[in-house]
């Protein structure tokens, strides 16, 4: 894939959409990771699954993302800002999933920051919340990496592999990616 093909780009990785051409590659990705993210999340493992996920985000109010290695090109992670509202809220739900090869790389790190820069400019948003489950450390640290704060719990809040699951609330504005600097 051309550099020009992606939204941003970072040392590592680059951001761009998701599109119906990545059903291969994201469905053989997320069959070899359904162990890594259960119990988490399930991502589209089947190519019917991965058309309705990505027929998701012709909404107004969803935007899907990959994040690719720029050496090979390799889909690392799936991102995807939710729920996005306008008018005086301009927020966004973030959600997001690294594929088990690229796990413990810090690519998806460095994929979300490209993500938040294009939210916050692009897309014009000035909130971007997360909502983790208590027990996903893994998640915990990626966001408290990326400079989220932590505004509370919400119990039964999402209905995840069959129950509803308690997600910790995490939410970054502009301002403070802005105060941050470089990260």
């Amino acid at each position: 894939m051309s550099d020009d093909a992606y939204l941003l780009t970072g040392a590592r990785v680059g951001l761009r959409h998701l599109h119906e051409e990545d059903m291969a590659e994201f469905t053989e990705r997320a069959r070899q990771s359904a162990e890594f993210h259960h119990p988490w999340v399930a991502l589209p493992a089947r190519p019917e699954d991965f058309t309705a996920y990505r027929q998701r985000f012709d909404e107004p109010d969803r935007e899907g993302f990959v994040i690719c290695e720029l050496e090979s090109g390799d889909i690392a992670g799936g991102a995807a800002v939710n729920n996005i509202v306008r008018g005086a809220f301009q927020c966004g739900a973030l959600g997001y999933g690294a594929f088990v090869h690229a796990a413990g790389r810090g690519l998806m790190a460095e994929g979300l920051r490209l993500l938040l820069r294009h939210a916050f400019g692009e897309l014009g948003l000035h909130r971007i919340e997360a909502n983790v489950q208590p027990g996903n450390e893994p998640s915990l640290r990626l966001v408290r990496r990326l400079g989220f704060r932590r505004e509370g719990l919400s119990p039964d809040f999402l209905f995840i592999n069959g129950a509803w699951r308690d997600h910790e609330r995490w939410a970054v504005t502009t301002e403070m990616t802005r105060s941050a600097g470089p990260g």
